[in-house]
C-alpha cells in the first residue's frame, strides 16, 4: 500500500497527514465567530477636557466623510 509514517505508534498515510495539516492551518487562519468583537476606538490624550471634547466634536462631524 504505499508509504507509511509511524506517528506515536500509529500508521499514517502521506494524504492523511496533509489533510490534517490543511485542516489545522485552516482552523487557526479562520477568524473565530465565538469571539466577542469590540469596536475599535482611538485613544484620545488631550491635555485639557476642552480639547478633549473638540477633537471627539470633529471626529463625529467628520466620521463617514471620504477623503478626497
Amino acid at each position: 500500500m504505499g508509504n507509511t509514517y509511524q506517528i506515536m505508534g500509529r500508521a499514517f498515510q502521506p494524504h492523511q497527514l496533509a489533510l490534517a495539516t490543511l485542516g489545522t492551518v485552516s482552523l487557526l487562519i479562520l477568524p473565530s465567530n465565538f469571539s466577542s468583537k469590540s469596536g475599535k476606538a482611538a485613544e484620545i490624550k488631550a491635555d485639557s477636557k476642552e480639547e478633549e471634547d473638540f477633537i471627539r466634536n470633529y471626529i463625529s462631524t467628520h466620521k463617514g466623510k471620504e477623503s478626497s
